[in-house]
């Protein structure tokens, strides 16, 4: 759908602005565009090897252990399926301490490795079971107590305070997680 959309979007862009003689400025626009693409992306790749890297030697070390500990009682509630001595049950761990950490990028490959898990032990391999729903959910909504992916991108387009928005990311992230989590439990003993 969106590989027919943006096509469009581009096409009718610069018939419009054939149109109406801003060739001159949609050229300098596109440059302008890339340039500051390119910018963002070195920013946003500095931000994301330091956060990899902390989130590396952190899983070398008891931190996460102690993190594991403290997400053991939310993880057995929110999946009750999974045991704690499956591999599966680490990789859900990890993921939601880099989603709760703001590592997004970071979190992807350790959530899609827990779905891979979790498919491995699901009975009906044509339907997601509860814990992957539960699974989607809880990364769609990710709590996250460092935004580190906003605060870059923040402070690359040079906000003066780039952190100012911590609060109500807590409350936003929160308040979704909440919500998602209880919708996602009804429904699940409803289908």
């Amino acid at each position: 759908m969106l590989n027919t959309i943006w096509p469009i979007f581009i096409i009718v862009s610069f018939i419009y602005a054939i149109l109406n003689g801003r060739v001159a400025e949609v050229n300098s626009s596109i440059f302008e565009s890339t340039k500051l693409a390119v910018e963002l992306s070195i920013s946003l790749l500095g931000t994301m090897c330091l956060w990899n890297g902390l989130m590396q030697i952190a899983s070398k070390t008891k931190i996460v252990k102690h993190l594991s500990k403290l997400l053991n009682p939310i993880i057995k509630k929110l999946f009750p399926d999974i045991k704690k001595e499956e591999k599966v049950h680490d990789e859900i761990t990890m993921n939601m301490i880099a989603n709760i950490m703001g590592l997004g990028n970071a979190a992807t490959p350790l959530g899609l490795k827990a779905m891979k898990s979790m498919q491995e032990k699901n009975k009906d391999k044509s339907r997601l079971s509860n814990s992957m729903a539960m699974f989607i959910v809880l990364n769609t909504a990710s709590i996250q107590l460092i935004p580190t992916t906003v605060i870059a991108i923040r402070s690359s387009l040079g906000s003066e305070n780039p952190t100012a928005m911590i609060v109500p990311v807590w409350v936003a992230t929160l308040c979704a997680a909440l919500a998602a989590t209880i919708s996602t439990k009804l429904l699940m003993k409803k289908f």
